[in-house]
C-alpha cells in the first residue's frame, strides 16, 4: 500500500504561482509513475502531468505545457507540481496519485483546492 498526501493548495490572482506538495509513505518501492491529475466543478477529472520515478520523464497535458513542472525529490519521497502563471480555468482539486509497475493509477491522496480568482 501507498499512502499519498497532498499540500500547497489555496487561492491565488491570476498570473500568480503556488507549488503543490505529495508526500508518499508505505511501499515506495512499488511506485512506478506519480502524477498530479484535476477535477473542476462539472468536469471530468483530467491527468495534467506525470513523472516516471526511477528516471524522471515527464508528461504534461497542453494545457499546462511551459507553465507547470512537475518534479521528484527520491530522498524525500515526495512529488512537487509547479504552477506559475496560473488562470481561472486551472480552479480545481488537485490530486496526488501514484501508479505501481505495469498497474493504472490506483492510490490516491485526499486532494487539494487549488483557486484562481481575482
Amino acid at each position: 500500500q501507498v499512502q499519498l498526501v497532498e499540500s500547497g493548495g489555496g487561492l491565488v490572482q491570476p498570473g500568480g504561482s503556488l507549488r503543490l506538495s505529495c508526500a508518499a509513505s508505505g511501499s515506495i518501492f512499488s511506485i512506478n509513475v506519480m502524477g498530479w491529475f484535476r477535477q473542476a466543478p462539472g468536469k471530468e477529472r483530467e491527468r495534467v502531468a506525470q513523472i516516471n520515478w526511477s528516471d524522471g520523464s515527464t508528461y504534461y497535458v497542453a494545457a499546462v505545457k511551459g507553465r507547470f513542472t512537475i518534479s521528484r525529490d527520491n530522498a524525500k519521497n515526495t512529488v512537487y507540481l509547479e504552477m506559475n502563471k496560473l488562470k481561472p480555468e486551472d480552479t480545481a482539486v488537485y490530486y496526488c496519485a501514484a501508479a505501481p509497475i505495469s498497474q493504472p493509477y490506483n492510490y490516491w491522496g485526499q486532494g487539494t483546492q487549488v483557486t484562481v480568482s481575482s
